[in-house]
């Protein structure tokens, strides 16, 4: 599905893929960093673009949930001498993780890395046969928990939103049927019973289990939830002039980011049917193009790059609104912390 930091993969199965660091030049041009900057790497993965900031002389604070992440990355902090700070933590908690003063950059690039792909015991891929686990953070609720326990309403609201599947319905009373003899313990489990209940076509491009996999990981991590919290987070920590850059994979991801952006531009909002909304001070000036895409040359060298999209905006000296979640009219799913760990 998705692309992360340090050049992530972007498919929910694929197989290994070599880390390379999507829209690189596009994200270095929009965080504009320099030395005496200070720069949040919210989803440092294998340090593609931690490296690339760090060469043009600004200091790092990068943040990972996946513990494997944090000690993969240990090198990289002794090498560089004190100007990276790399901790184990949720992006969405960034604020606190930010110094006093503030930052000249944050950086998001969402998604599950390559990394994770790659380890069948991390149960992300299905090509990989392993543990239906999917957790980041390796800690909490996991994919098989999910699809053993949630009511059949709630996996097929999970597949066809987070997902988009068309067979959710399905899918979901095949998994409840097939639980209630034996639960979901393995990918192949789960992988198994989908390419049953909906067979390959010659026409597809896809293997038939790859959205609902998309949708156990990003409901497993709340990744869309995370990503709505981390957008007001930096809203928060960001000085005047400061950047926030922002590279999704999906149109889920994608469709958060512009609405957050939309909503902090300033502009008044109404349309000929409805009476102007008064204008509030923008948080956010643009920046460059609202959107930027991977050039043909980038998707050929590396077919991740394909889907991404590059958002971003200059911190203006407005203070920081209230988070208002609702702006992201972010789907009413099954409880994690009702299902337990």
């Amino acid at each position: 599905m998705a692309a992360n930091s340090g050049g992530r993969s972007s498919d929910a199965g694929g197989g290994p893929v070599r880390h390379i660091p999507v829209l690189l030049r596009e994200v270095l041009s929009a965080l504009d960093p320099a030395e005496g900057k200070v720069i949040l790497d919210g989803t440092f993965g294998a340090g593609g673009y931690t490296q690339a900031i760090l060469e043009r002389g600004a200091n790092v604070i990068a943040l990972d949930r996946d513990p494997t992440a944090i000690a993969g990355g240990q090198p990289m902090v002794v090498a560089n001498g004190g100007r990276l700070s790399l901790i184990q933590s949720q992006f969405s908690d960034l604020a606190a993780h930010a110094p006093a003063q503030g930052l000249d950059g944050v950086v998001l690039d969402i998604g599950v890395s390559s990394m994770q792909i790659d380890e069948a015991e991390r149960g992300f891929s299905f090509q990989k046969n392993g543990p239906l686990d999917m957790r980041m953070s390796a800690s909490g609720v996991s994919a098989a928990d999910v699809v053993n326990r949630c009511k059949v309403g709630d996996l097929i609201r999970i597949f066809g939103f987070l997902g988009e599947e068309k067979q959710s319905g399905r899918i979901a009373r095949a998994i409840e049927k097939k639980r209630a003899e034996e639960p979901f313990r393995t990918t192949r489990d789960l992988a198994g019973l989908i390419e049953i209940v909906t067979p390959r076509k010659a026409k597809d491009k896809i293997h038939p289990a790859t959205r609902v996999f998309q949708a156990l990981r990003v409901f497993v991590n709340d990744e869309l939830g995370e990503l709505a919290k981390a957008l007001f987070a930096a809203e928060q920590v960001l000085k005047p002039g400061g950047r926030l850059v922002v590279v999704t994979f999906h149109s889920l991801e994608d469709r958060i980011v512009k609405k957050y952006f939309a909503d902090r531009s300033g502009r008044a909002a109404g349309s000929r049917h409805m009476p102007m909304v008064e204008d509030k001070p923008a948080i956010f000036d643009s920046l460059g193009k609202p959107m930027i895409a991977a050039s043909e040359e980038e998707a050929e060298l590396n077919p991740r790059a394909r889907s991404a999209k590059l958002r971003a905006g200059i911190r203006t000296t407005a203070p920081a609104r209230p988070a208002d979640i609702s702006i992201f009219e972010l789907p009413d799913l099954a409880s994690l912390e009702k299902m337990g760990g």
